[in-house]
C-alpha cells in the first residue's frame, strides 16, 4: 500500500522550481513543494508526502501522531523503504 507519510522540511533546495529537502526516519529526500502555497512549506515545516509530492502540511503534533500509527499498523517500514529507495 502506498500512503502518505510526514516529513519535515530540512532545506529548500530549488526555489524556482519549488523543491525542497525533506527528512523522514533519518533519511533525506528532494520533494516537489509546488501543491502548496508559496509560503506554505518553509524548513521546520511538516508535510505529508506521497510519491514525492507534498500533498499538504501538517503540525508537528499531526505529524508524530500519524507515524506512530503507521508504525502500530505495521505501515512504516513499508513506506520509509519506499521513500528511500525514490528517485531524486
Amino acid at each position: 500500500m502506498c500512503l502518505a507519510i510526514p516529513g519535515k522540511i530540512v532545506e529548500i533546495v530549488d526555489v524556482d522550481n519549488r523543491i525542497a529537502k525533506v527528512e523522514v526516519g533519518g533519511v533525506k529526500r528532494n520533494i516537489n513543494i509546488g501543491m502548496l502555497g508559496e509560503d506554505e512549506a518553509r524548513v521546520g515545516d511538516y508535510v505529508l508526502i506521497h510519491v514525492g509530492f507534498a500533498m499538504s502540511k501538517v503540525d508537528e503534533h499531526e505529524a508524530h501522531e500519524t507515524l506512530r500509527v503507521l508504525k502500530e499498523i505495521g505501515e512504516f517500514d513499508l513506506e520509509l523503504e519506499q521513500f528511500k529507495t525514490a528517485v531524486e
